[in-house]
């Protein structure tokens, strides 16, 4: 603390040697209807040098502002795509209000001569990444998903998309939320020709967008802003398809814009494991193989308005129904302190049926320019039914030890309800405000299953063991935090924030195992089986904090003193109480320097604690696996995380080349790990519960020594041979994660290098091609068990190609190749996943198209993947979709009512 308050002393030692600066306004109209207009790229350079000072974007309104403007002789640049540049001289000796700047459409080329300009990729404007969608060329029916996976820093990675090495949490669409935080359903449901920018960037939460206060919950976000003639209109796709063995596609996605009222509405059925509608041929959604064969049907709704002056809403709604049948096998190799060589194989089958409605809200009222409201409420009710049996055998190297043949039907329901209240107020003097929040949850959990299970066990001798059971699990749960935030200004360029928040986490959760005779015959409460148990963690966090700006320079110091309680209370079997107190020092620093427009340099570190979980707490043992018994621990601690963050990105506009570095760490004391005990003989658990030799019980404890260490680049630069964008990426992860076996510490040390490429191309709308590889190499270290120390190597490559030929013929070829070795035998191989289609264009301006598709042409396709923990490595295999030929048709809806008619949409793609 003595050091914060030194620090907060040099910085306003600091501010009396500042000198003066103003604000600069102004809005920007389109010269033709005077309508006002957004997302019109505005600059403030330097005079003579042109050097840019500062770079924004025109709200909704067309206003746009620049902040703390040193006094000088400036140009004032609006640049939008098709519309002339427009220059003003302007002098800034106090705070200067431009007025409305009136901006016309470019001049229109005669049809005898044609000059093709590149347009340039991007920009940034410190953390945010801009790109030029005229930049990328793409197919004619590609979607916003195939726009984005061209520009630089862009992926997918395990079915998610990545921008700069990280998920991307949700999508924006002209600064209002689209589709909540479905990013596929987002970015397959807009066509990629009614983008004019994407912009990527880190989006703070709600408090720290009211508060200004980094509280470093952040979501990578992608703002995809559209064109103003795309902003009045009807437009979308649909899809159908029938193929062999009566697999089938049926698929729709309307959009329906009317300046800032929009309407989206999707629809999917299909059983070719598409779980997310996309009308591209083959296509599942997904980068790696769905496990099991699913049959889904789905509907969703986004809806986006403005009620009057001072109301946004936005709302989505998606209801989907999925069948899954799946099967599997897997071989678990243990890190245990004898050298045995014990081992776990299991193979398993299952169906399940889920049927889940989400809802979600985002409604915004402006009082007046001063105070605001944010209310934000979701709502998600899920059913799950399922059918499954497993079969699992344990090994030495002796012989066999146990086995299992178990069998279990499921009705499982989950009923989850969150809001978020703020309100915000600001005062006359700036950077004076006041924040208040509510948020709260209320969660049901109804679980009713039943169990029949062969289980034997062959040591010391053998013994056959039959159960027939019903388990009832019943789990409530409320939590709220309220919180009050209030910030006031110091100096010219300094803020301090006082803040105080107070929460509660409750959790009801009973589980009750009754042995039955009979099909729904209950004959016996299983007392060793069953517990009632209520948590409550009770958090107060009272927070000083500090933020200092310069022009290049941000600074953020926090303090916040933690008080917690954990109060555990056990009912049944057995009545006790373990109330504990924690109290935590959690300091935070931030720091923002933006070296030029285009470089910029941020580093975080923050402290938290977790508490456990309620599933971790409550102390029943569950013997959904007899083989393999869990338990909760009521005497688990909260845990103690100390983060740190370093990220730097820089894009050159006159080269188009990109870089973004990243290190990313976290240090975790009294982490919950697992402690796993192995039976080296019979062990009595609880009455009638007995852990035969070989067996296993897993049970969460509390130990220090996690860390975790990651990094990664990305550079990228266009290629002009072959004009195509090129991109290169690279990273290591390590990770140090201790737990624990028959109360010996085993530290499982995990190295990941990884490295790929990928070009894209960029040469017409009728040829388009994208093709990436990636590789990755692990080592694997135990501390226990050096014998079991693993190396083994991972590479996926991927090629698109689409091209249409003469005649608006289609062709599409998708080639997936995957490479492992190192992993156990069996586990090994490796497959070669090619899709392709032969199609033709139809009807005017090509908006329709019907094709011949096969899935996997060469039947190989696979799901394997590899699983560590610091009790076992394990190897693992699914059943996925194999080959299959469909006739498909496609249709594209495209009408713009803004003045556009189709004419000018056959002359803007013909």
């Amino acid at each position: 603390m003595k050091y914060l308050l030194y620090a907060v002393l040099s910085l306003l030692c600091i501010q009396s040697t500042i000198a003066q600066q103003y604000k600069v306004k102004g809005m920007v109209r389109s010269a033709s209807d005077n309508i006002p207009f957004p997302n019109v790229t505005v600059s403030l350079l330097t005079v003579p040098d042109s050097t840019v000072t500062q770079e924004t974007v025109t709200n909704a309104d067309g206003t746009f502002d620049f902040e703390e403007v040193d006094a000088g002789n400036y140009l004032l640049r609006v640049q939008y795509l098709g519309y002339e540049k427009l220059d003003k001289a302007i002098e800034v000796d106090s705070d200067l209000n431009i007025g409305t700047l009136p901006l016309r459409e470019g001049a229109r080329l005669l049809d005898e001569i044609t000059i093709i300009g590149r347009p340039p990729v991007g920009g940034q404007r410190g953390d945010t990444i801009h790109f030029n969608a005229a930049a990328f060329q793409t197919m004619k029916d590609a979607s916003a998903q195939n726009l984005i996976e061209k520009m630089p820093g862009m992926g997918a990675e395990d079915g998610n998309l990545q921008a700069q090495g990280e998920n991307i949490a949700q999508i924006l669409v002209d600064g209002k939320p689209f589709f909540g935080t479905d990013v596929k359903a987002a970015l397959q449901n807009l066509p990629a020709e009614v983008v004019q920018r994407i912009e990527v960037f880190d989006k703070l939460s709600d408090k720290a967008e009211l508060s200004g206060f980094d509280d470093g919950e952040r979501l990578k976000t992608i703002n995809i802003i559209t064109k103003p003639d795309s902003r009045r209109g009807l437009f979308g796709k649909s899809s159908a398809g029938y193929g062999n063995d009566e697999r089938y596609m049926v698929g729709a996605s309307v959009n329906a814009f009317n300046e800032n009222q929009r309407l989206t509405i999707t629809g999917l059925t299909n059983n070719i494991n598409a779980v997310d509608y996309s009308a591209a041929p083959n296509s599942q959604g997904e980068t790696r193989p769905q496990n099991g064969i699913i049959t889904t049907n789905r509907i969703g709704l986004n809806y986006t308005d403005t009620w009057g002056e001072k109301v946004e809403i936005n709302t989505s709604y998606l209801f989907n129904h999925r069948k899954n049948f799946g099967e599997a096998s897997l071989l678990r190799e243990y890190v245990l302190p004898t050298d045995d060589g014990q081992r776990y194989t299991e193979s398993n089958s299952n169906t399940r049926r889920n049927t889940d409605h989400r809802f979600n809200m985002r409604l915004e009222y402006q009082i007046d320019s001063n105070n605001h409201i944010l209310f934000r409420p979701d709502f998600s009710a899920q059913r799950d039914k399922e059918n499954s049996f497993f079969k699992g055998n344990t090994f030495a190297d002796s012989g066999p030890m146990n086995q299992t043949e178990n069998s279990r039907q499921a009705d499982n329901s989950d009923i989850d309800f969150n809001s978020r209240l703020h309100y915000s107020r600001r005062f006359a003097k700036a950077g004076r405000s006041l924040r208040l929040g509510l948020e709260t949850g209320d969660h049901r959990n109804n679980d009713d299953a039943t169990r029949q299970a062969e289980n034997i066990f062959f040591d010391p001798a053998e013994r056959i063991e039959t159960i027939n059971q019903q388990i009832v699990r019943t789990r409530k749960g409320f939590d709220w935090e309220a919180s009050a935030s209030y910030t006031e200004p110091i100096g010219k360029r300094g803020i301090i924030e006082l803040e105080y928040e107070i929460g509660n986490r409750h959790n009801d959760s009973d589980q009750l195992t009754y042995d039955i005779d009979g099909p729904g015959n209950r004959i016996r409460l299983d007392t060793a089986l069953s517990n009632t148990f209520d948590s409550r963690y009770l958090t107060q966090e009272a927070e000083i904090g500090y933020q200092y700006r310069m022009e290049k320079l941000r600074v953020q110091v926090e303090a916040e003193f933690q008080h917690a309680q954990l109060k555990n209370n056990q009912e049944f079997p057995s009545i006790f109480a373990l109330h504990r107190t924690f109290r935590s020092i959690l300091p935070s620093v931030r720091l923002d320097y933006q070296f030029s427009a285009s470089k910029n340099l941020e580093f975080d570190y923050d402290a938290r604690t977790n508490a456990p979980s309620v599933g971790d707490l409550q102390a029943v043992i569950d013997n959904s696996n007899p083989l393999h018994l869990r338990t909760g621990n009521p005497n688990l601690d909260q845990s103690y995380s100390n983060r740190f963050n370093l990220r730097y990105r820089s894009y050159n506009p006159q080269t188009e080349r990109s870089f973004f570095a990243m290190i990313h760490s976290t240090v975790t004391s009294n982490n919950v790990v697992t402690n796993t005990t192995v039976a080296e003989e019979p062990i009595e658990l609880a009455q009638g519960i007995i852990l035969e030799r070989g067996s296993q019980l897993t049970r969460p404890v509390n130990l220090d020594g996690y860390w975790h260490l990651r990094s990664f680049f990305h550079y990228g630069l266009p290629v002009r041979i072959v004009p195509s964008n090129f991109n290169f990426h690279g990273g290591i992860r390590y990770t140090h994660s201790p737990g624990m076996i028959n109360d010996q510490v085993n530290a499982v040390n995990t190295t990941r290098y990884s490295g790929g490429v990928s070009l894209s191309s960029n040469i017409s709308d009728r040829i388009d091609f994208n093709v990436w590889t990636r590789s990755s190499y692990n080592t694997v270290q135990n501390s226990l068990r050096p014998a079991l120390n693993n190396n083994f190597f991972n590479q996926t490559t991927r090629i698109n190609y689409n091209w249409i030929l003469w005649e608006n013929l289609v062709y599409r070829l998708n080639i997936d190749h995957q490479l492992n070795t190192g992993l156990s035998e069996g586990y090994d191989n490796s497959i070669f996943l090619v899709n392709m289609a032969i199609g033709k264009k139809l009807l005017r301006s090509e908006r329709a198209e019907i094709s011949v598709n096969v899935y996997d042409l060469f039947g190989q396709n696979n799901n394997i993947q590899r699983n560590i923990t610091e009790t076992y490595i394990q190897d693992s295999q699914s059943n996925v979709l194999q080959r299959y030929f469909m006739l498909s048709f496609t249709y594209d809806l495209r009408y713009f009512s803004r003045g556009t008619t189709m004419d000018d949409y056959d002359k803007l793609h013909n």
